[in-house]
């Protein structure tokens, strides 16, 4: 039985998590993580996708966006399997890097993207500390985002 069709239409709101198989790291290094990140910058402005807030931990990686005109999925394709590309070569490995799909949970009502925010900072907080040990200033700058108005 196939799978159905994600929820998703130009303008909603998605928390997104993508794990690695296995529970495997998707980043190794800082070069890793940078190339993450200018990737996902460079897909979102391609594809009109809005990053409100984004954590990038060892083995998995949270996002919270607004689907542009191409939709999520056209969004996470170019993101991850551009960067699963890369990490292999870097890397010498070969095979999947990511878990099945990504999860993503749709946010629909008003004034849920500060709710999204709240659950998402409420969920990454533990997560941060338990990886690396307290939550410095430099770790929050780099690797994780969060959108102000």
């Amino acid at each position: 039985m196939p799978r159905g069709a994600r929820l998703d239409a130009p303008g909603t709101l998605h928390h997104v998590i993508v794990r690695g198989i296995e529970k495997r790291k998707i980043v190794k290094d800082n070069q890793d993580r940078q190339h993450f990140v200018s990737r996902m910058g460079r897909v979102a402005t391609k594809t009109e996708t809005s990053i409100y807030a984004w954590a990038l931990m060892k083995n998995h990686a949270h996002f919270l966006v607004r689907s542009g005109a191409a939709g999520l999925p056209a969004f996470m394709r170019k993101l991850l399997t551009g960067y699963a590309v890369t990490y292999n070569l870097r890397h010498r490995r070969h095979g999947h890097l990511f878990q099945n799909r990504y999860k993503s949970i749709t946010a629909v009502k008003a004034g849920s993207r500060a709710r999204a925010l709240s659950k998402l900072r409420a969920e990454l907080v533990p997560v941060l500390i338990g990886q690396f040990g307290c939550l410095t200033r430099r770790v929050r700058a780099n690797w994780a985002y969060r959108h102000r108005q």
